[in-house]
């Protein structure tokens, strides 16, 4: 692609996207965005791509917005600025709402926006050098549009303290408050982000799908009639689909299942 900020890299059914700009700390501007928006669209809409894998080239995983777009940012009338808000929602959208696994690999510093990409994923893993930190405040600024993946990821009391101190925080307090699954030292990286991958594809992807759909339909909602009927009727079409049919049976033969592979 002529743009080269975002590299997409594939190796079977795993597609490993990269931030390109390891000069700025893969920091966000409105082009990169609007890049890694439409390259994460175009891998859910495909039926040969299974996982897909987030990560940073150079030193920092992302660093947030960068400074030079911030500083034109600031001359934006508001309604500008509700919409290049709005650009970077539907990108965290994007990428929480695809329909197969996403895996961070978190190898360096995160930052704002960074923060976002990592909580937005489904699994996340941090080299042992990897810092975070929700820095908004420090410039006047909050972590609006990131708020609902980091909220959901590490809680309302997390939230408070390290959204509203801006103080940065190591890989190890990640792995505490839940926003990183796992901590591995930097060469041991990209090794168990394989190994994380190998166990995805293990899976069906059709149940996977209906899995990320279940967690968002039951997260939050008070247990009731209505929660138990929902359910119901998911398990229900799982258990009718060709990959439900087709899973049970191979464990019923003792033999692999199809999507292996």
């Amino acid at each position: 692609m002529a743009d080269d900020t975002v590299l997409v890299g594939f190796e079977g059914a795993v597609a490993t996207v990269t931030l390109n700009r390891p000069k700025a700390h893969n920091a966000f501007d409105d082009a990169l965005v609007a890049l890694l928006t439409s390259t994460l669209e175009g891998l859910g809409a495909r039926y040969d791509v299974r996982v897909v894998v987030l990560t940073g080239r150079g030193k920092s995983f992302s660093a947030g917005a960068d400074l030079a777009y911030m500083k034109r940012a600031a001359g934006f009338s508001e309604a500008e600025n509700i919409v290049d808000a709005r650009a970077v929602a539907r990108l965290l959208m994007v990428l929480g709402g695809l329909p197969k696994p996403t895996v961070a690999l978190v190898q360096g510093p995160a930052y704002g926006g960074g923060v976002g990409l990592v909580s937005a994923c489904d699994i996340a893993i941090a080299a042992e050098g990897a810092a975070f930190a929700l820095t908004e405040v420090r410039l006047g600024l909050i972590p609006a549009v990131i708020s609902p993946f980091v909220v959901r990821a590490i809680g309302d009391s997390h939230s408070r303290r390290y959204m509203l101190t801006g103080e940065r925080f190591d890989a190890e307090t990640a792995l505490r408050i839940g926003l990183v699954h796992e901590v591995v030292p930097a060469k041991a990286l990209e090794a168990r982000g394989a190994e994380i991958v190998q166990t995805l594809l293990k899976c069906s992807p059709d149940a996977q799908r209906r899995a990320k759909s279940l967690i968002d339909a039951v997260s939050g909602r008070p247990i009731d009639d209505a929660l138990a009927d929902d359910v119901a009727r998911r398990i229900a079409a799982a258990r009718a689909s060709e990959d439900g049919k087709e899973g049970i049976a191979a464990f019923l033969e003792k033999r692999p299942p199809r999507w292996w592979d």
